[in-house]
C-alpha cells in the first residue's frame, strides 16, 4: 500500500513539474518587437525569427529604425530585440547602453562576418589592395568613399579616419546611402568600368554577384581580418526574466553565413518579403528548428516544434 501511494505521489509530481515547465508564457510576452537598420542581413535574421515567433503563437513587430535610435529604443523598452550588433564597429553602443544601462546582450548569434572596405576586383587588379593605396587614385576614386545610411557607426569609423587624415583621404568625401543606394552605385561603376570604394560586408549577396576584393590595412578602424565580426543578439533590459520562453529562443537561436546569404539573396535578387524569403529557407531546411526550439514551447505552453513546422507548412 505505502509503495502503491508513494509511486501515485511521485508521478503526481513529476506530472506538476513537467506542466511548470511547459507554463504559458505571460500575456503581456505575447507582442515582440524588433529593431532594423534596413539592412538586408537583418531583414533576414528578422524576418527568420518573425516566422518561428508567429509559429509559436508570439505577435512580431519589426520597426526600421537607424541604429542610435534603434538604441535608444531598446534603452527606453520600447524596442525588445536587435539582432544585428555588429561587433566591434557598434562596441560604442555597447559600451553606452549594456550593463545596467538599458540593454542586454544574449548571445554571438553569426561568426565569421567580414565588414570593411572593398573594391571591384578590376580595381584591386590595378594596384588597390590596401587602404593605404586609395590616395595613389584619388582622381579615379572622385576623392570619395561610399558608405552606407547616415548615422551608421561604420560611417562614423570611415568619417574619423577621414576626418584625420589617415592614410592621405584629409580631401575625401564620405558618400552616405541606404544599403540599395550603394549597391545600385557600385553596380553601375562596375558596368563602366569605374573606381569605386565602398563599405562592403559579408553575410551579403554582393559577395557572390559582384566580383570583388576587400582591402587590408584597415584593422585600427574596423578590426583585423578584413574587419572579422561577430553579430550579437541585444535585447531591452529583464526580456528574458520576463519572458522566459522567448529569452530561451533568442538564446538558441543563431545564423551561418550561408544560411543568411541564401535568404538575403531570395529577398534582394528574388524580390521576395523577408518573412516570404525566410519560410521558403525554412521549409527546405526544416532540421535548424530541431535546435532553435529545444526548450521552447508556444505562447501558450504547448510543444513548440510541432507548431512552427506546422505553421510553415
Amino acid at each position: 500500500m505505502y509503495t502503491s501511494f508513494t509511486k501515485i505521489a511521485t508521478a503526481l509530481c513529476l506530472s506538476s513539474l513537467a506542466l511548470a515547465s511547459h507554463a504559458a508564457e505571460p500575456a503581456n510576452c505575447a507582442a515582440v518587437s524588433f529593431t532594423d537598420p534596413g539592412w538586408t542581413d537583418i531583414n533576414s535574421t528578422n524576418g527568420l525569427a518573425s516566422v518561428v515567433l508567429k509559429g509559436l503563437g508570439y505577435q512580431p513587430d519589426v520597426k526600421t529604425l537607424a541604429v542610435p535610435i534603434g538604441f535608444e529604443g531598446l534603452k527606453s523598452g520600447e524596442i525588445d530585440v536587435f539582432l544585428g550588433n555588429w561587433m566591434p564597429a557598434q562596441q560604442a553602443f555597447l559600451d553606452k547602453y549594456s550593463g545596467n544601462k538599458g540593454i542586454e546582450v544574449i548571445k554571438t548569434n553569426l561568426e565569421g562576418a567580414k565588414f570593411t572596405l572593398a573594391v571591384p576586383k578590376y580595381v584591386y587588379d590595378a594596384g588597390v589592395t590596401d587602404f593605404a593605396d586609395l590616395a595613389k587614385f584619388a582622381d579615379k576614386f572622385d576623392e570619395r568613399i561610399y558608405g552606407i545610411e547616415a548615422g551608421a557607426p561604420a560611417n562614423q569609423l570611415l568619417q574619423d579616419m577621414i576626418d584625420k587624415g589617415d592614410f592621405e583621404l584629409g580631401k575625401w568625401s564620405l558618400v552616405e546611402s541606404g544599403e540599395q543606394g550603394v549597391m545600385s552605385q557600385v553596380r553601375r561603376a562596375v558596368k563602366r568600368n569605374q573606381f569605386i570604394a565602398f563599405l562592403g560586408w559579408e553575410p551579403h549577396p554582393m559577395n557572390s554577384s559582384i566580383e570583388m576584393n576587400y582591402l587590408t590595412g584597415g584593422d585600427n578602424y574596423f578590426g583585423p581580418n578584413y574587419g572579422g565580426a561577430i553579430v550579437q543578439t541585444v535585447t531591452r533590459a529583464n526580456l528574458s526574466s520576463e519572458c522566459p520562453n522567448l529569452g530561451a529562443l533568442l538564446n538558441n537561436m543563431t545564423f551561418t553565413l550561408t544560411m543568411e546569404n541564401q535568404v538575403m539573396g531570395a529577398i534582394l535578387d528574388d524580390g521576395k518579403a523577408p518573412e516570404a524569403a525566410a519560410t521558403a529557407w525554412l521549409q527546405q531546411n526544416p532540421a535548424v528548428l530541431d535546435r532553435w526550439l529545444d526548450g521552447v514551447t508556444t505562447i501558450e505552453g504547448k510543444p513548440g516544434l510541432a507548431a512552427v513546422k506546422a505553421y510553415i507548412q
